[in-house]
């Protein structure tokens, strides 16, 4: 490790002292691995059959990261909130219930604050998961359950501040919820309930029928018409495009601005050409109760801007376009 104590570091040494402190951090959640043993399973068993909510505690870095654990749980399935442990014995404990499950962070497991808080915890009954880094601790000994967040050194090059022991605890806390995500059957409309604002709950709020345009609007042109009369429709709709139907009323293909452009280029005459002589056939369809990010995924993987919706008969049910998804917030 350099030191940084006595000298002005060069740019080099920085360059260096930040790979060492990704190498450090990533050492310390890769040593995590080898902890996913019994007592995890049964920190998963404890959290999952909870009746109540998760109460996460912890002091200064401990306490931050808590907090983001905390926040992590309840947006994927598990009822959290976070307690300081510092006012829950002025009257914050109140909050506890005997339905609860406690999960208490410290790297020592001798904080003072935390430690008081253990005989309330203790009185009600409540399921106490500990997180520490020192097994032989006060609050390892009185854990139900204890998550090993211990680390060989600290990424702080004095080895003081909390840095690579934080790492750890969040990746930790990050592990319990998705498990508990996946035992719940925990569901992308489930999330949506918990981000109902911004790209991540956009992108599962709107289906694909949320945002279509419908047939009312739809150019619709069966594929025996005249090509100069689909241009004419196409021109009259302003979409850029039309849906090509059989004798049947099913989708047949699909006719865009660049068909048009390619049948004009290449058939000097066309006043006899039908649109199914120029139309793409066996275009990109989706099924309007799709989610509308599936339509952007599939725009973008074949670089085109508009999908045809269908119906479970294969008959159009409307389009939808780049334009309106993008709009809508689902990027």
């Amino acid at each position: 490790m350099l030191d940084f104590t006595s000298i002005k570091p060069s740019q080099q040494d920085v360059i260096n002292l930040a790979k060492q402190v990704f190498e450090i951090e990533a050492s310390s959640i890769e040593k995590l691995i080898d902890r996913v043993d019994d007592s995890f399973i049964k920190a998963i068993d404890i959290l999952y059959a909870c009746k109540g909510r998760v109460i996460v505690t912890g002091m200064g870095k401990s306490g931050l990261i808590g907090k983001k654990i905390s926040a992590t749980l309840s947006s994927t399935g598990t009822p959290s909130f976070f307690l300081h442990p510092a006012e829950s014995t002025h009257g914050d404990s109140g909050v506890l219930t005997k339905e609860d499950v406690v999960i208490a962070i410290s790297n020592s497991g001798e904080t003072d604050e935390l430690l008081q808080l253990l005989p309330i915890i203790k009185r009600f009954g409540i399921k106490l998961i500990g997180m520490t880094g020192r097994s032989g601790s006060t609050l390892a000994q009185k854990s139900d359950v204890v998550l090993d967040i211990s680390v060989e050194k600290e990424a702080c090059p004095l080895g003081k501040a909390p840095t690579a022991s934080t790492t750890a605890t969040l990746a930790m806390g990050d592990a319990l919820a998705v498990c508990l995500l996946h035992k719940r059957g925990f569901t992308a409309e489930d999330f949506l309930v918990f981000h109902p604002s911004g790209s991540l709950g956009k992108g599962i709020l709107y289906t694909v029928e949320d945002l279509m345009i419908t047939l009312e609007r739809l150019p619709l042109i069966h594929k025996t018409t005249l090509f100069r009369d689909a241009v004419v429709e196409i021109s009259q709709k302003s979409l850029g495009m039309a849906v090509i139907v059989d004798d049947n009323g099913q989708t047949a293909g699909i006719l865009t601005d660049g068909d048009i452009r390619r049948a004009v280029m290449n058939h000097p005459n066309i006043a006899d050409l039908s649109v199914e002589q120029v139309m793409t056939k066996n275009p990109k369809m989706i099924k309007k109760e799709a989610l509308a990010a599936e339509a952007l995924q599939i725009m973008e993987k074949y670089s085109i801007t508009s999908l045809i919706i269908v119906n479970p008969d294969n008959t159009p049910a409307g389009i939808i376009h780049i334009h309106d998804l993008l709009k809508a917030g689902v990027a």
